[in-house]
């Protein structure tokens, strides 16, 4: 059972661990050190420690431990309990959903482990904004995908502003991490997944049209450039999502990363 702390300073070393949430260099220096990572909201929070993460501590305003009793009682860890501007004071901003979490990150497992099960996988090439990979991972498992792989540049999925995003969807899709940009989509390949690049160029193959077999990893570029061109070189096949024919003289010549990835799961996944 969790034991109940009452805190009033914004600077009680106590709460080190929900220090300026909004700081990304502090809290990635600071969560790599520690092994942490920052679960918001009673939803995200179940469904971390459903997940298996232990947990280190809760931080919550007081009106949120009843609705979150029954989680309480089955941790053993401190819960501090503090004012909505004490709260403030810590994380650097309003605390709207009242109640945070510190909880341990666990190991990623190897590549090929998450590969071993899969069939249709996405693969993110330094994507570096946070709730675009937030997103990505909603749209993942609200679509069926079976796993995410990301290049070794791509934003972390447990940071706060994506596991708030994604609504705890980065605790049900399997992942891992290349350790080798230029040369682990040939382990991909090996596995028997075709490689499909995502691309706005419309001379590329349509998506409905592509040739993905059993086994398919969409690939998905950076928010500004897209696929690199070494990427776009390795794939079997470039594909795209049909533009209406307006929307180039609409100024529309191709759609944001998480609504491309969002239509082209849907389409991976009909196949």
């Amino acid at each position: 059972m969790a034991s109940f702390l009452t805190v009033t300073s914004a600077t009680d070393p106590r709460l080190a661990d929900y220090t300026r949430l909004r700081d990304v260099n502090l809290r990635r220096s600071l969560e790599a050190e520690h092994g942490l990572f920052l679960a918001e909201g009673e939803k995200v929070i179940r469904r971390a420690i459903a997940a298996g993460h232990p947990v280190r501590s809760l931080l919550m305003a007081s009106r949120w431990t009843a609705p979150l009793a029954d989680v309480l009682d089955s941790v053993d860890a401190p819960v501090y309990v503090a004012d909505d501007a004490t709260l403030e004071g810590v994380t650097g901003f309003p605390v709207h959903r009242g109640a945070l979490a510190s909880l341990e990150r666990l190991p990623l497992p190897p590549l090929a482990a998450v590969l071993r099960d899969a069939r249709r996988v996405l693969v993110l090439e330094d994507l570096v904004d946070h709730a675009n990979v937030g997103s990505i991972f909603r749209c993942a498992a609200a679509l069926g995908v079976d796993a995410i792989v990301l290049s070794p540049r791509c934003a972390d999925p447990l940071y706060r502003r994506a596991v708030k995003v994604s609504m705890g969807a980065v605790f049900a899709i399997p992942y891992a991490r290349m350790t080798n940009w230029h040369d682990d989509l040939g382990e991909l390949r090996a596995a028997g997944f075709t490689l499909l690049a995502l691309t706005p160029d419309q001379a590329a193959t349509p998506m409905d049209k592509a040739a993905m077999g059993d086994r398919a990893a969409l690939l998905l570029g950076s928010e500004g450039d897209g696929l690199t061109s070494h990427w776009l070189d390795e794939a079997d096949e470039r594909v795209c999502i049909p533009m209406s024919p307006g929307a180039m003289s609409a100024g529309v010549d191709s759609l944001n990363v998480t609504a491309a990835a969002a239509i082209a799961c849907h389409a991976l996944l009909r196949r």
